[in-house]
């Protein structure tokens, strides 16, 4: 299911001060990042499916584009693709995506901690106005060193 919990067991905390958790990022079947602009929300299962998404471009300078959170990321990802700010980006790389199903609960403390770590190029105006405690996970195609 989504980090901080699985259907047969009882939710637990993240932990306090620990290690990033990993939140298991999707990939496509062959295990790469899925290219933005090729994206088919629907076709991927995402209608109605709430969770977290990061969205960046590659290049020679990659950035962190975007990070946010949604009850239907399908649609969450359709509000991304009409927004020129975004989308002007692809020309740098192309822009990539990926998501997490995890629990509503954190999804604002996952939200808060990607913002202010990664320091995307576009501001999410939802994220300065939350008031959970961040919640540190790993970023997508990154790994904690042990």
């Amino acid at each position: 299911m989504a980090i901080f919990g699985t259907f047969a067991s009882k939710p637990r905390q993240p932990p306090a001060g620990g290690p990033p958790e990993d939140p298991k990022w999707s990939r496509s079947a062959s295990g790469l990042f899925r290219r933005f602009t090729k994206l088919d929300p629907e076709a991927e299962g995402l209608s109605e499916k709430s969770g977290v998404f990061v969205i960046w471009h590659g290049g020679l300078r990659p950035q962190w584009v975007y990070a946010g959170s949604s009850p239907d990321l399908a649609k969450a990802l359709h509000d991304m693709a009409d927004m020129d700010e975004v989308m002007n980006l692809e020309v740098n790389g192309g822009l990539f995506v990926s998501w997490a199903f995890i629990k509503e609960e954190f999804q604002g403390g996952v939200v808060k901690y990607l913002n202010e770590a990664m320091d995307p190029v576009v501001e999410n105006p939802a994220a300065a106005t939350l008031e959970d405690t961040p919640i540190a996970v790993i970023f997508p195609g990154k790994s904690v060193k042990k």
